[in-house]
């Protein structure tokens, strides 16, 4: 990646609108960062994928002038929830964002204290507020509002939804989430950067490895060190198995939106088989304790090796008679075709990524599209749909679980002899890079910046449910809600993700 396009913030709408060209480009990622310390300014950071590279923009707010920037979401809808984050948690306001409502803060804290600010000490007590959270509804003769959650009858965290409703037919959905956010960003600020590894690990239990990858990719980019190869195949063969139950269950899960239970019963138990088998290779189920920065800490041997063919052996066959069950339910079908349509267009300007984009007919995935690790050396397809619906999204999920298998045995029959792990150096200190990954939900993207003695300056995680829920606001609409689970589901989000 070429260094970063240092720009005033006042010329940041220009030059981000210039790079999107219209939607040609996407934008992948948006976040601020307090360098005060370092300049006496704040930045904010936009990433764009353009074509086969990902350039940068750094919008540059001097402390002492006003601290707002022109908002881009007017015409780049993606950038919506991440302006009203960079308010939320920095105080910089994005003149002209059509919805300044708070996002991760929500009316229990007290205005003016902005968390990601170097001068705020998490271990302030913050006095609890008692503002008002307003959400948004449709108003109107014959239109009324149904409240969902927060708190839910699954064993799940917590959102807020408000659905208008005229009839059966749902009109808007408006989304509240956040409820849970822990600070981990915060929390990590001054820490070594291999101890602050441990808590980016567990920023999501089904994402494990796609946290722990991203993060030590960033390092790595950073320290310009280069991960041995066996160790670049052991972190894409836990990636692969993180993808593969993940897509499994989320089937299975699938199912329960509409009350198949055939098919919940299914997907759970072909799941556990992977998940024992994630427990026999890292020694927990959701496969942490192997990525580490430089490499991984565990190595696999000829006895694991084929305990993961054996299981991928017995696997398929029983995936494939699962989801006949499916293919031939007219009933089933009803339920999923045309329901929660997230048309291609509302997907780009969205910034969807993975399973989402792609049933929706965006083609992107990470892996390809930025190779990583040994990604270049292996082959596989990505899987497209057109429909935008909950069925493509199980389509897109059913066809990326047999490109899974296949990648698992190319890297177990590819994986080269060698170290596990290369020596992390001491790094410049406000030396600043990108990880990402594919993760089951899509790319997972890091930017770290490294204090002094390789310490954690700023952490930036965005996860692939980031993106992804404010599609939830345009599929609901024109369903009713009984399909509401069901297309929650076929995204399958993560709430945890989120608040990182």
């Amino acid at each position: 990646m070429k260094e970063y396009k240092t720009i005033p913030a006042a010329e940041l709408r220009e030059t981000a609108y210039q790079l999107y060209a219209d939607g040609k480009n996407g934008l992948m990622s948006m976040f601020a960062n307090d360098e005060r310390q370092l300049n006496g300014n704040y930045a904010i950071y936009c990433l764009f994928s353009v074509g086969k590279s990902m350039q940068v923009i750094k919008a540059v707010l001097k402390e002492k002038g006003k601290l707002e920037f022109p908002s881009i979401t007017p015409k780049i809808s993606g950038a919506a929830w991440y302006e009203r984050e960079i308010y939320d948690m920095f105080g910089l306001k994005p003149v002209g964002h059509p919805d300044l409502r708070p996002l991760a803060l929500h009316e229990n804290w007290p205005q003016g204290i902005f968390p990601l600010r170097k001068d705020f000490n998490n271990k302030t007590p913050v006095p609890t507020a008692k503002k008002e959270f307003p959400m948004a509804g449709v108003e109107g003769e014959g239109v009324f509002q149904v409240p969902v959650g927060p708190i839910h009858a699954g064993i799940i965290e917590p959102g807020h939804f408000i659905f208008s409703q005229a009839g059966e037919d749902i009109i808007r959905l408006d989304a509240k989430l956040f409820f849970l956010h822990r600070g981990i960003e915060k929390a990590i600020e001054g820490a070594p950067i291999e101890r602050a590894f441990y808590q980016v690990e567990r920023i999501s239990g089904i994402c494990t490895v796609a946290h722990s990858l991203s993060y030590c990719q960033a390092i790595e980019n950073i320290a310009g060190v280069t991960v041995p190869p066996r160790a670049q195949y052991l972190r894409a063969l836990v990636g692969e198995m993180e993808r593969l139950y993940n897509h499994v269950g989320d089937i299975g899960n699938l199912c329960a939106g509409m009350g198949f239970a055939v098919g919940i019963m299914a997907g759970a138990r072909l799941k556990e088989d992977i998940m024992r088998v994630n427990e026999a290779l890292t020694g927990h189920r959701f496969l942490r304790g192997m990525v580490v920065p430089g490499g991984v800490r565990l190595d696999i041997n000829d006895q694991l090796s084929a305990e993961i063919r054996s299981m991928l052996d017995k696997l398929i066959p029983d995936f494939n008679e699962m989801i006949e069950l499916f293919r031939g339910n007219d009933a089933f079908l009803n339920r999923v075709e045309t329901t929660g349509i997230v048309p291609r267009q509302a997907a780009l300007d969205l910034g969807v990524v993975g399973v989402g984009a792609r049933a929706s007919g965006v083609d992107v995935d990470i892996r390809r599209d930025f190779p990583y690790g040994c990604y270049s050396s292996l082959k596989f397809d990505v899987p497209l749909y057109t429909s935008g619906d909950c069925a493509a999204r199980l389509w897109v999920r059913v066809d990326e679980v047999a490109q899974t298998v296949n990648l698992i045995r190319q890297i177990l029959a590819k994986m080269p002899q060698g170290p596990l792990k290369a020596a992390i150096p001491a790094i410049k200190p406000y030396s600043s890079g990108f990880g990402w990954c594919e993760s089951p939900q899509g790319n997972n993207i890091h930017w770290l910046m490294v204090g002094e003695n390789n310490t954690v300056y700023r952490l930036y995680a965005r996860a692939a449910a980031y993106p992804n829920w404010p599609a939830l606001t345009v599929a609901a609409p024109g369903n009713i809600i009984p399909d509401f689970p069901l297309i929650n589901k076929s995204y399958e989000l993560s709430y945890a993700c989120v608040d990182r």
